[in-house]
């Protein structure tokens, strides 16, 4: 898992090659580190397969957060398992009644890994140096000033209301850090963080590994653990490794406790060993194909539903993901806040693949196929669009089957692969048809995010005055209910307009074995590690 302030597609993933020095040649439950002295001792230590090594440890410094360096600190309020908002280092808060003054009550005795308190005045230091140097400090939204009321209460103003900031703060983005340590070792904090959680930084191995110690003085652990104190286990290891086939063989040896992002095709085999744990949960974002909606084609509503109706999600599905994800009609994934069973059901039953229904919208717009030779034209001209796709296997596979699919309506789909960096080039510069793209966050705010017409980062290049004004209106509103409706107006306007076509949501496998107490939150998309022990 990895989470991003919001996603771009497959987002230029780092992937490490290296196994840590003299793991693979020991059990994971005891991993040789060195002492101060030089010797050596054998830890309790929980050993985690990634595929992501952080960019930098520095929670204001990255711009993407999962658990190889968000572990490291702890939210003000987060979610439980159920979904409901639970205090962290935040006791609880208010909004006050126009909307633009968040109070939080922070719990006392806490600290971080430096042994400095977590005092109000540290955590607005910890915001300001956020809205100082973030990459991605917008997503907090329109903050005019953070305040230190007394010594447990924070406060943070807004130039307007910005009802999306209860799951800013449940994201992590603004996670308290260490500001004074953070001040003292300037840009070495990526390399010695300070946070609140319940693992704190021993040593990095760049390209390997990532290891971990656990914050004896932890004692703050969360309503949905049974263990509130320090860990059981003494050390977290990640190790990075890239090949899947490494991976696996690592898992089965018995020197990796948790696998996570199982590979699609090996879960039935691990599934199949006795000692083998599987846990699923659905991603926070969904799958998509972004239309260039100010393309000459594509700027016709027709051509837009013509491929929404062409498509057959259940393929996609069962092949590219092997049977692990979800077809998703309407904008937003389940596990996103102001998701609606009512639009999705309404979405399957607009777009449920109707090929009569996609040749009679082309004709329509006045696309046949006069020469009879599969592929519908106009003008003499025919309909081939461009496909910009991504390396990721799934989504070659996926690419393939959509190909096909549209060839069956009499679009000609030419795929073309590249670096995500260059596609993500291309939609800024509107120098494309089509793209296989994916988002992930945890508030219906997203849909402003990449469709809001003031705002940078929109993709499809849509307008819509109606939809712009429902999505400001989602921001500011006062209460869940409200949002709510706001949201499922505004997710009509896509539906009735398709411009895009949602896709699938991913199914996030994970393996463990040789331990016990482990469990995801389907909400956070974090590990739950406080009840982890390690089998003897």
């Amino acid at each position: 898992m990895k989470k991003s302030w919001w996603k771009n597609g497959p987002l230029g993933v780092l992937l490490a090659t290296a196994m840590i020095a003299g793991c693979s040649a020991q059990t994971a439950t005891q991993t040789t580190q060195p002492d101060g002295d030089g010797t050596s001792k054998s830890n309790n230590t929980l050993v985690i397969s990634s595929l992501i090594e952080p960019d930098t440890l520095d929670l204001h410094k990255t711009s993407w957060l999962g658990n190889e360096n968000g572990l490291l600190y702890e939210p003000l309020l987060t979610r439980d398992t159920t979904g409901k908002i639970v205090p962290r280092l935040a006791e609880k808060y208010e909004i006050s009644q126009d909307g633009k003054t968040w109070t939080f009550t922070l719990r006392k005795n806490t600290r971080f890994h430096s042994g400095e308190p977590v005092t109000a005045a540290a955590v607005k230091e910890s915001f300001d140096r956020m809205l100082e140097i973030s990459p991605v400090k917008g997503i907090a939204g329109p903050i005019e000033k953070v305040e230190a009321a007394d010594e447990q209460t924070l406060k943070i103003h807004f130039s307007k209301p910005f009802a999306p900031f209860i799951n800013v703060v449940i994201s992590g983005l603004v996670s308290p850090i260490d500001a004074k340590t953070a001040k003292e070792l300037g840009d070495g904090f990526g390399d010695k963080p300070s946070g609140t959680g319940a693992i704190q930084f021993e040593k990095r191995e760049r390209g390997a590994s990532l290891l971990y110690k656990k914050n004896p003085d932890f004692n703050w652990g969360p309503e949905y653990a049974t263990n509130k104190g320090p860990l059981h286990v003494d050390n977290v290891l990640f190790r990075f490794l890239k090949d899947d086939d490494t991976r696996l063989m690592e898992f089965k040896k018995g020197t990796i406790h948790v696998l996570h992002d199982v590979p699609a095709n090996a879960v039935a085999e691990l599934q199949a060993l006795p000692d083998v744990e599987i846990q699923k949960m659905m991603d926070i974002g969904i799958k998509y194909i972004a239309f260039n909606n100010q393309h000459p084609l594509f700027g016709d509503v027709r051509l837009r539903k013509a491929v929404a109706l062409s498509v057959d999600r259940d393929p996609l599905v069962a092949v590219a993901l092997n049977g692990f994800g979800k077809p998703i009609y309407g904008p937003l994934a389940p596990t996103i806040f102001g998701y609606s069973e009512a639009i999705e059901n309404k979405a399957k039953q607009m777009y449920t693949r109707d090929l009569g229904q996609s040749k009679q919208l082309l004709a329509d717009a006045g696309w046949t196929d006069s020469n009879n030779d599969g592929i519908v034209d106009k003008d003499g001209k025919p309909l081939s669009v461009e496909l910009l796709v991504s390396q990721e296997p799934a989504f070659s596979r996926a690419a393939q089957i959509l190909q096909s699919q549209l060839r069956e309506a009499g679009i000609d789909l030419k795929i073309t692969v590249q670096e995500m960096t260059t596609i993500k080039d291309r939609i800024s510069k509107k120098s494309y048809d089509m793209a296989l793209m994916y988002y992930g966050w945890f508030d219906a705010d997203i849909l402003y995010l990449i469709f809001e017409k003031s705002n940078a980062t929109s993709r499809m290049h849509f307008t819509k005055p109606e939809l712009d004004e429902l999505l400001n209106k989602g921001r500011e509103a006062a209460s869940e209910e409200e949002r709510i409706r706001i949201y499922e107006q505004a997710q009509e306007i896509l539906l009735n307009e398709s411009p895009w076509v949602p896709l699938w949501v991913n199914e996030l496998v994970t393996a463990t074995r040789g331990i016990k107490g482990f469990s995801l939150n389907p909400y956070t998309q974090y590990f739950i590690l406080n009840d982890v022990t390690l089998d003897k």
